[in-house]
Order: structure tokens, then C-alpha cells, then sequence
């Protein structure tokens, strides 16, 4: 594992030393090739989009495809140049809008939960953050190979963000939430039945991890919205939105549900305006809220 570790850490700063605008111009490249090419999880994103976009027509689906490879194209040589990020060129790459909202919510003492997906380019927002404010955690899953996993926590961690195992978060949250830190906590991908609760998203049911509302009505940390869309400059706005409201009815089961639907709608409302933004490729609504009969 160290050699290819190794291999994949010395590519990542080969890349990095490319300009940040000639990546994004071959990034939007490679991205344009992959959309050409026969990938495996391309039909899966093609499909995802018609379904979430049921009147939108089969050109303007293809269309929107192609440019989610597009992007995801330029993140792809975008990520290095977290290596280069410094309080000095932060504002080359990223700006931030809404920071008021992320002040308020930090003053009320209780630490600070953020609200994100899969999203723009979210391990540029991860560190940029962490450059500009600090008192950042992140809960991830671990990848599937292991070297990659262990180069891009180095990134995440590169400016002082603590990296927190999705398996063994609760009581880590918790702990970093006492230390006034903010909790950063993508809430895009598909739960087993019996790990989440099934809400609306893009009109059908999509089993989603109930771990932010449980902590969130349990310590009282205000939920923030964040989300970086890329603009016409190539720049990333990084934007905090309002505090997410909690509901509390008094029906503990009720309102985890209700405020898992809460925070699901907030994605999806930043995921229509700019789906090309959102990691199609992903089985969300693999998790079915049926049993299906054989």
C-alpha cells in the first residue's frame, strides 16, 4: 500500500504544479472524453437525472450528463491545488458569501453543524474553510482503496480539519461539538433500511442517514447550509446559508423524520439550480422502502 500511496501522493503534486486555469481547461477535457467513453456508472447517472427531471426531455437529460462530467472533470485536477492553498491566494480560488449566518450560529456556543453533499467541489470548500475560519471535523466513509483514502484524508486534515470515521462518529461529534467546532456532514448518499429513514427527495423515497437529526435535536447545535458553486470566473462561492430550524414536536421519531425531509429538501433545492453540481453517479434511491417480491 505504500508504494501505490506513494505513486498516487507523487501524481497528485505533479498536478498541482499545472496552473489552476489550464487544469480546469484540461479537466473540462478529460470530463468531455469520459462522456464519450463506455463508463460503467454512466447509464446510472443518465438515469438518475431523467427520473429527477421527469418533463425535462432526453436531449436536455444528455445534456445535463454532459456537463456533470464536465465538471466533475475539472474537480478532478482541481483537487491538488489544495496543496497550494494559502491565507494569501485563498481568494484566487474560492470566495465566501453568508458568513454572518455561520457567526450567528458559532455564538450561540454550542459548536456548529454543516450542512452538505456531493456537491461542487466539497474537498475544496473543506479546506478552504479550514484555511480561512479553522475549528473544522468532517465525517467521511472510508474509500474502497485505501491508498486513494489515505492521500485525500491528507488533504482534508492539510489545514488542521480533524477527519472523523463514518462508522465511529457519534461520540467524536459530540466531543468536537464541546470544543466549539463545526461538524461537517455530507447527507447525499443512500442508508440501509434499518440506518435511516426514507423522505421525499426529487419525488421519490430516498433512504437517508438520520445521524444529523438525532445529534442536532440532541445537543441543540444549529444546522447551517454550505455549498460551493462554481462561477463563470472559475471560482468557487462557497455560500452559508440560514440556520435549518429544528421541529420538535415531541414525538422523537417524528421529528428525526421530519427534520431528515428538512435538510433532504435543502439539498435538493441547491441541487436543482445547479444539478450539473451533484454526483449523479450515485445509487441514492438504491434502498428500497419495499420488499420486493422474487
Amino acid at each position: 500500500m505504500d508504494v501505490k500511496f506513494r505513486l498516487i501522493d507523487s501524481a497528485m503534486k505533479l498536478m498541482s504544479c499545472i496552473p489552476f486555469k489550464t487544469a480546469q481547461s484540461v479537466g473540462r477535457t478529460l470530463g468531455l472524453i469520459a462522456y464519450r467513453s463506455p463508463i460503467s456508472r454512466k447509464h446510472v447517472a443518465l438515469e438518475n437525472i431523467r427520473k429527477s427531471f421527469p418533463h425535462m426531455s432526453e436531449t436536455e437529460a444528455r445534456r445535463v450528463l454532459r456537463r456533470v462530467f464536465i465538471h466533475f472533470g475539472r474537480m478532478f485536477l482541481e483537487i491538488p491545488h489544495i496543496r497550494n492553498l494559502t491565507q494569501s491566494n485563498l481568494a484566487d480560488y474560492v470566495d465566501f458569501a453568508g458568513e454572518e449566518n455561520l457567526q450567528a450560529a458559532f455564538s450561540k456556543g454550542k459548536g456548529v453543524f454543516i450542512l452538505t453533499a456531493h456537491f461542487g467541489n466539497w474537498e475544496l470548500m473543506c479546506a478552504a474553510v479550514s484555511l480561512r475560519i479553522g475549528r473544522v471535523a468532517v465525517v467521511a466513509r472510508p474509500l474502497d482503496f485505501l491508498p486513494m483514502d489515505r492521500v485525500i484524508n491528507g488533504l482534508r486534515s492539510r489545514f488542521g480539519a480533524e477527519v472523523i470515521p463514518h462508522k465511529t462518529a457519534a461520540r467524536r461529534i459530540v466531543g468536537a461539538l464541546r470544543k466549539g467546532m463545526m461538524i461537517g456532514i455530507l447527507l447525499d448518499q443512500k442508508e440501509d433500511w434499518y440506518q435511516g429513514a426514507f423522505v421525499p427527495f426529487f419525488g421519490r423515497w430516498a433512504c437517508t442517514n438520520i445521524g444529523l437529526a438525532v445529534l442536532a435535536l440532541r445537543t441543540g447545535a444549529p444546522v447551517i447550509p454550505a455549498f460551493p458553486v462554481r462561477q463563470e470566473n472559475g471560482k468557487y462561492r462557497i455560500l452559508f446559508d440560514e440556520e435549518v430550524k429544528l421541529q420538535r414536536s415531541g414525538d422523537k421519531i417524528r421529528d428525526v423524520e421530519d427534520n431528515t425531509e428538512s435538510f433532504t429538501r435543502v439539498i435538493e433545492t441547491y441541487v436543482r439550480k445547479n444539478p450539473d453540481h451533484w454526483f449523479w453517479f450515485h445509487k441514492r434511491w438504491g434502498t428500497k422502502n419495499y420488499c420486493e417480491l422474487v
